[in-house]
């Protein structure tokens, strides 16, 4: 019997159709479209977003191209990707937190970074950080069932939870108070100094827009933190000999394979927070659309259950865990971490057969494309079987939870075994319902958060 017919679908069950924000009236005009971007860009796109291959417009003074052709897609981010930088905004946004580690990085900075910190993120390494995610994850699960039949904060758990994973992986220590105050500081930018100001867009990236001083200064905080980190990690030591066990020692250990380089101390301190930003912000929100949706789907987190149950009980089989992948790769269509992919143009260009000048704005929205009307069936529904193996599998192009190219996300694999074996052993342990009959809706300022927690019940498998 073929996997798809293992879980195919009851004939006659109507798909899930989870709940998603209206789309934006034609009306929107630009002052209107500016306000709703502070609170979500998701909320500034309207019906033809759906259903063109390519939305052209105008925004500051700057043409602007929402691209959802795979073709033109594949263009910029593979074929001339090097013409495509991040927008100025996102700068200002990204650097305070991030620095100038891999995300962020341009030119022979970025290739120099990407060559050391390949190595640390093939699937033989991270294979090896396997148990520091089965652990932090079997922490939270002990902690959910002191929680009895009360209600349950999931996001907030899966926070917690993702932000320990990260620690564990990274420095190979429990993260305690140490993990309140990482949250702490992720929390208190989210809420600031996020959302990108009017003047934040309008003014070019060599003057600093007033909410630039106040990132300075959280900079500062934030830096000399990430320094506490890495000293303590530092003091715990090394086995000589040993192999590496967590990704401090393999990027310590990292060299350029043409230059023979190794990061300085500085560079150190951004990769390490990228790493643990990134991943971490990711992850937890994909973990939490995952068990939002399977609460909505009780069918769907029954297969999802009944799956577990024939994996290794002690560890979980990665490899086993063919559905619970698939419903994973479902939830990230549907709500993709990465919602917005921004660029402007270094040079001009031309884009499926559009001219594109310097500085001109290129978007490339995941919530947009994973939802398109061209290249979905019934986009708007939870159909994890879309992505069973033998489905016909999407364009390239048409799916990119990761981004694609030269500038994939280089943790791509971590994320994906984080988040399944994640999945996988808190459905295995409980039966998640709602409490809330509310619906939560997605907002996108950095990544595709709920607009609010609801609260759910866990009751012990």
């Amino acid at each position: 019997m073929s996997i798809a017919e293992v879980y195919e679908a009851p004939v006659g069950r109507t798909p899930l159709v989870p709940p998603s924000p209206p789309r934006a009236s034609p009306a929107m005009g630009a002052f209107q479209r500016m306000a709703a971007m502070r609170r979500s860009a998701i909320d500034t796109w309207g019906q033809p977003a759906y259903e063109e291959d390519i939305i052209e417009g105008r925004f500051l003074g700057r043409a602007s191209f929402i691209l959802n052709a795979p073709d033109a897609i594949r263009h910029v981010l593979v074929e001339n990707y090097e013409n495509y930088t991040r927008t100025p905004a996102g700068i200002r946004v990204l650097r305070p937190m991030l620095g100038e580690g891999l995300l962020l990085a341009e030119g022979r900075a970025w290739k120099h970074q990407r060559r050391t910190l390949a190595p640390a993120f093939t699937p033989r390494a991270v294979t090896t950080l396997i148990p520091h995610m089965v652990s932090a994850t079997d922490d939270m699960i002990a902690q959910l069932r002191r929680t009895g039949d009360g209600p349950v904060d999931l996001r907030e758990a899966m926070q917690r939870m993702a932000l320990e994973i990260a620690g564990r992986t990274m420095f190979s220590f429990e993260m305690g108070d140490l993990g309140a105050q990482l949250r702490g500081f992720v929390m208190e930018y989210g809420e600031r100094l996020a959302s990108p100001s009017f003047f934040d867009l309008l003014l070019p990236m060599g003057w600093p827009s007033p909410r630039d001083f106040e990132r300075a200064r959280f900079r500062k905080r934030w830096t000399q933190f990430m320094a506490m980190l890495i000293a303590a990690r530092r003091a715990a030591g090394k086995t000589e000999g040993a192999p590496p066990r967590d990704l401090f020692d393999l990027m310590v250990a990292a060299r350029d394979p043409e230059t023979g380089d190794a990061f300085s101390d500085a560079q150190l301190g951004d990769q390490v927070a990228t790493m643990i930003l990134a991943g971490h912000e990711t992850t937890a929100t994909a973990l939490f659309w995952s068990l939002y949706l399977l609460a909505l789907d009780p069918a769907t987190q029954h297969e999802l259950a009944a799956e577990v149950k024939t994996s290794s009980r002690d560890t979980i089989e990665i490899e086993r865990l063919k559905f619970t992948r698939t419903v994973v790769d479902e939830t990230m269509r549907l709500y993709p971490p990465a919602f917005l992919i921004a660029r402007a143009a270094a040079g001009p260009d031309t884009i499926a057969g559009r001219t594109v000048k310097r500085g001109d704005v290129i978007l490339i929205a995941p919530w947009l494309l994973h939802r398109h009307e061209k290249l979905w069936d019934e986009p708007n529904a939870f159909k994890p079987l879309r992505f069973l193996p033998g489905a016909t599998p999407p364009d390239r192009f048409a799916y990119l939870p990761f981004g694609a190219g030269p500038r994939v996300c280089i943790g791509a694999h971590f994320a994906l075994v984080e988040a399944t074996l994640a999945l996988a052993r808190i459905i295995g342990a409980f039966k998640v319902e709602l409490l809330d009959a509310q619906p939560v809706m997605p907002v996108g300022i950095v990544t595709t958060q709920p607009d609010r927690s609801p609260m759910f019940r866990i009751v012990p498998r």
